[in-house]
């Protein structure tokens, strides 16, 4: 009478579509928070977010939670036959979705210095170990901007972004390394990170991290040890790369002047350094690595960018804190 499903089975059905929805409403919601965070960074700047600008970072936070969902569950089902789909889920859905993002909402995207990338994940020989990309963090946008690299990666980003609708389906599926933070369950979490980065780099998928830990836009924080420590242990080469963001990357009118073949604005610009290599370094070396890096990224950073308020003294000591 009902059909092959059953009565129940239409029931069932009925009640996992309510609880999607409701699922995928949230994703109108939670961008908020993404708005109250890129608000801050930039309330201490000469820029601060306009009205527009708030639409479009929520907008960018709406459109990417939406379209890394719809890929997930359009990706999830090859779960039945195979292993993962941690290739699928990265280089389909997160990659198309950031490209979305940042040409609806950001603007262009200029990469410099491709010929310092390695080979794209599929030509690359995994008895080599893949580098260690690092990078500074000043904006959401970044996320976006570093999948114009066109290579594969993983991210080390903590546990609760697990809970975005869509962000967390992907990250879960595509692999990235995930960290808890919570007091009492750092130690077991932070063994756990070295432990699925170093089998990530060994078998050929490199290491994105943001070493200062945090976005902040124009003051510059002393880099964290994990990036060096995985890159020292595994003799991988470390890849900085400047991401250089416009003062103007949401206040402005865009996409609007799209619209009618308008200007475009001041893109953001990713500058990729030719490789360090970690082969003859050890742990002894970390500090001065870390060191030559950050400079080595800042140096090629406009002067809205550069430090405002970080002195040496302040960066050693809270180097302590980090470390």
């Amino acid at each position: 009478m009902m059909g092959w499903l059953g009565e129940y089975g239409w029931v069932v059905l009925g009640w996992m579509g309510k609880a999607l929805w409701m699922y995928a409403s949230l994703t109108f919601v939670v961008p908020l928070a993404g708005v109250y965070q890129e608000r801050r960074i930039w309330a201490s700047t000469p820029n601060p977010l306009s009205v527009w600008g708030h639409v479009r970072v929520y907008g960018f936070n709406v459109v990417w939670m939406q379209s890394t969902l719809f890929g997930s569950l359009l990706i999830a089902p090859k779960l039945l036959w195979q292993k993962n789909v941690e290739v699928e889920s990265h280089c389909w859905v997160e990659s198309l979705s950031a490209r979305l993002c940042m040409g609806m909402f950001v603007g262009p995207v200029v990469v410099r210095g491709t010929d310092h990338l390695p080979p794209s994940s599929s030509t690359t020989n995994t008895n080599t170990p893949a580098p260690v990309y690092i990078a500074n963090h000043a904006s959401q946008a970044d996320a976006g901007a570093v999948y114009f690299l066109a290579r594969r990666f993983k991210w080390i980003a903590k546990k609760s972004v697990l809970y975005l609708p869509g962000v967390g389906q992907t990250m879960f599926l595509s692999g990235h390394v995930m960290i808890n933070r919570r007091t009492g369950k750092n130690t077991k979490s932070v063994s756990s990170l070295y432990t699925k980065s170093n089998d990530a780099i060994q078998s050929g998928i490199p290491m994105f991290i943001f070493p200062q830990g945090t976005r902040r836009l124009s003051t510059r924080l002393p880099f964290k040890d994990g990036a060096f420590n995985i890159a020292i242990t595994n003799h991988s080469d470390i890849i900085p790369i400047s991401i250089e963001i416009p003062p103007n990357l949401w206040n402005n009118p865009y996409p609007i002047p799209k619209l009618w073949g308008g200007t475009q604005p001041d893109p953001i610009i990713l500058t990729v350094h030719p490789p360090i290599s970690t082969r003859n370094k050890t742990m002894n070396d970390k500090e001065a690595l870390k060191q030559h890096c950050s400079d080595l990224i800042y140096s090629f950073l406009p002067p809205h960018m550069q430090p405002i308020t970080t002195t040496s003294s302040s960066s050693s000591s809270e180097t302590k804190k980090t470390s």
